[in-house]
């Protein structure tokens, strides 16, 4: 038992999707194992590409870094248990190490909303300051931002867990979540959640809406100096370098921001649903991000393209 909290519960139980029969465990396990495989290999690829070819040592290129390193830490803080909880029934994770989880689970949350902040803001300079862009965003400069990202992301996961470890926990141990989160552990604490709830809930609205904000102000003036260019094909060009960074912000806020609110506005979904929602928002983007930036940036495209043709030439 825990000494600072008064609370009988030692350990907590990890459910996962409640209405999974047992049956159909070893698929779920097999599923969630491949698609962390396919994160750790993708994320992976990315970040032997920018340590072996200098021409990726860019502004928009560390951002792009920082974020497949907090993508692989998100998916190895997450998936790891989940996979043991139906591949060999081992759903139990101790007081501390859950609390320690719901720390990673939104710190690493966090980290990715403000360094997706820095990518629209290498955009907006890039493309409505294009003269001014060498001087005001410099590798050092982007340094700078995103150890910034890192530092500043751990006040308020840090806040959330010194409010919930003190409560008293006295009754059910069982998570109805893949992993430990402030909702999901709170709810099972032996006192009136209210106080405690709201101003979590007014944290992660400031952390995600708060980047989101200057992210929609930051794309809305890029759409206004992209429509100010008088030829289409360099509106088209322009466009271009900013579609990949638009399709990974929409997978990361579009769900995430529509669960918040319908969850605030009376919209109730299935305890399944709800789980299956949170983790697709969650786990399919640093799956799917790989792909997006060798498929939507100009220069990993290409030094991919270079190196698929040394390993095919004769």
């Amino acid at each position: 038992m825990s000494e600072g909290n008064h609370s009988l519960v030692t350990e907590f139980v990890i459910v996962g999707f409640p209405g999974l029969q047992p049956e159909f465990y070893g698929l779920a396990s097999a599923v969630l194992l491949i698609v962390y495989c396919c994160t750790l290999i993708g994320n992976v690829a990315v970040l032997i590409l920018f340590a072996t070819h200098n021409i990726l040592h860019k502004p928009m290129y560390i951002i792009i870094l920082n974020l497949v390193v907090s993508d692989v830490l998100f998916s190895t803080t997450t998936l790891p248990k989940i996979i043991a909880r139906y591949w060999f029934q081992a759903g139990a994770i101790s007081f501390f190490g859950c609390f320690l989880q719901m720390y990673l689970v939104h710190y690493f949350g966090s980290v990715t909303s403000f360094l997706l902040l820095i990518m629209a803001l290498d955009r907006y300079v890039a493309i409505c300051f294009p003269l001014r862009y060498p001087m005001i965003i410099k590798n050092s400069t982007i340094h700078i931002l995103n150890a910034t990202a890192w530092i500043v992301a751990k006040a308020c996961p840090l806040m959330m867990v010194i409010r919930a470890y003190p409560l008293p926990y006295c009754d059910s141990n069982t998570i109805l979540q893949c992993f430990c989160d402030h909702i999901s552990i709170t709810k099972l604490a032996c006192t009136d959640r209210a106080p405690y709830s709201f101003p979590a809930f007014v944290t992660a609205m400031v952390i995600l809406l708060g980047p989101l904000v200057f992210i929609i102000f930051s794309y809305c003036s890029i759409i206004v100096a992209v429509l100010e260019i008088a030829s289409p094909q360099g509106r088209l060009k322009t466009l271009s370098t900013c579609s990949g960074q638009l399709i990974i912000i929409t997978l990361y806020y579009l769900p995430r921001c529509f669960i918040y609110l319908s969850s605030n506005i009376g919209i109730i979904f299935s305890t399944d649903l709800r789980i299956v929602i949170i983790m697709l928002y969650s786990l399919l983007p640093p799956m799917i991000n790989p792909l997006i930036y060798c498929f939507k940036t100009k220069d990993i495209k290409q030094t991919l393209m270079k190196r698929f043709k040394k390993s095919t030439a004769p």
